[in-house]
């Protein structure tokens, strides 16, 4: 199984990326004794339309024409679902468990998701009531994913 990160927009050089990288690094590594053969992340173009709708639509089109056959699609949202980190960690255990290839986690643009992304998403994932700088949320979400593989592995990172 494969974890990969999709996201709108590039990071920058800097202690943001550094922090990001840390993580993505923590859970490739963590992830090879559960089977996770990789934590990949793919950064796409802005969509240069004019209006927000078409912005949303085209980054819609491009996210859904790089997903993997049979992948499980997680959309961050402002409107979804807020799990806790142990019940984060049970749904991508479950589609583990059920043979998904893929589980791929995709972050918008600054106008958020297109409804072409919304309508095929398996989960729509809120990182609670804030709103947060794309930045933060892929630092958010890659230490989640390293959080989720450590509850799996039964490593103390996570204690409750």
């Amino acid at each position: 199984m494969r974890f990969s990160l999709i996201c709108i927009g590039r990071m920058k050089a800097g202690v943001d990326k550094d922090l990001f990288d840390r993580y993505m690094d923590r859970a490739r590594k963590s992830g090879r004794a559960l089977g996770v053969t990789d934590v990949g992340l793919s950064e796409m173009q802005e969509s240069r339309a004019q209006r927000a709708e078409d912005r949303k639509g085209d980054e819609a089109r491009a996210i859904l024409a790089s997903l993997p056959a049979g992948a499980k699609l997680v959309v961050l949202d402002e409107n979804g679902k807020n799990l806790t980190s142990q019940a984060f960690s049970e749904r991508l255990e479950r589609w583990k468990d059920d043979g998904a290839p893929d589980i791929v986690f995709a972050i918008g643009g600054a106008d958020g998701h297109g409804q072409e992304v919304l309508a095929r998403a398996d989960l729509k994932l809120a990182l609670g009531a804030m709103t947060w700088p794309h930045q933060i949320a892929r630092i958010l979400l890659a230490e989640q994913i390293y959080r989720a593989i450590t509850i799996q592995s039964g490593h103390p990172y996570h204690r409750v």
